[in-house]
């Protein structure tokens, strides 16, 4: 397989010690076994998906991911950018849309940029998802070629979430029954659990301090379609979702007497474990409900 080069936004959350490091971590495990080669956006800032709609206004908000835009253009050229967090893949795409098609707007956010001796170029490259990369460019049989370890015996639902389908979605799939994820369980051969009737329900995450109770219960649905599935683990592709499911199954426990102890993972886990990588390298050290299945199938 040829060496394919990305920009990569890692975004806040994969930084060391921060909610998805251990994403970031297996993403890298990944990209090594599929030849990719991700070439950091030097000096990155934070996309402002969370504080930009909450007041800190249209043109600092866009002007902020222009810069990680115009970053990349000036030490990546060339390259698409890719981001593994789904808000972050959000801001910027939505902040690439918008500047093409306003040039009041771009003119704008290049004063502001020029103060810190940026300019963003009008042909801004693609901005692009990590799981739009593997179905795109590397392909599922190129994917399923990679298998050691077959996830035999585990059922996985596959939780997309709102913000990698909603407003734009991944190419070619359905915005009410997205199944790229199921096709990628079925790759590395564990059981799809098709019928998932969560997949693309929102975890609440912008409530999660504001209306803790309103997250919760809306956690506790897409946990409890997971159990009705017989499933052994959620598989996510976005950071928020991974930890709003995960670690708040206490606190629903303790609320409405239940006993939920449901790994949430992401893909690049998966992958990672089926590739033959171990347990370490996967990144399920980082997990806060262990992922036991997983973890016996990457010790063999």
């Amino acid at each position: 397989m040829a060496k394919k080069e990305y920009s990569f936004y890692p975004g806040c959350s994969s930084q060391k010690g921060a909610s998805s490091s251990n994403y970031l971590k297996s993403v890298e495990t990944m990209c090594e076994e599929l030849d990719v080669q991700l070439n950091h956006i030097p000096d990155w800032n934070c996309c402002a998906a969370s504080i930009g709609y909450a007041g800190g206004g249209e043109l600092p908000r866009l002007a902020l991911s222009a810069r990680n835009i115009a970053l990349s253009q000036e030490h990546n050229s060339g390259q698409d950018i890719v981001a593994t967090c789904a808000a972050c893949w959000l801001a910027t795409r939505e902040t690439a849309e918008r500047l093409g098609e306003d040039d009041e707007l771009m003119a704008e956010a290049n004063q502001a940029l020029s103060e810190a001796g940026l300019n963003l170029k009008p042909e801004t490259p693609p901005i692009r998802h990590m799981v739009e990369v593997l179905i795109e460019d590397i392909g599922y049989d190129a994917i399923g070629e990679k298998v050691k370890r077959p996830l035999e015996g585990i059922r996985i639902a596959g939780y997309v979430g709102c913000q990698t389908n909603r407003p734009f979605g991944i190419h070619g799939e359905s915005f009410e029954n997205p199944m790229y994820l199921d096709n990628l369980v079925e790759t590395l051969g564990g059981d799809a659990i098709k019928d998932y009737d969560k997949k693309v329900q929102c975890c609440g995450g912008a409530l999660a301090f504001s209306e803790p109770e309103k997250s919760q219960d809306m956690i506790k649905g897409i946990i409890e379609s997971a159990y009705d599935s017989n499933a052994d683990l959620i598989v996510t592709p976005c950071p928020v979702c991974q930890m709003n499911v995960e670690v708040y199954q206490d606190q629903i426990n303790e609320r409405h007497g239940t006993k939920f102890q449901m790994p949430v993972v992401y893909y690049s886990q998966l992958m990672d474990v089926a590739f033959g990588r171990s347990a370490q390298e996967s990144a399920l050290d980082g997990q806060v409900i262990k992922a036991k299945k997983l973890e016996e199938i990457a010790g063999k």
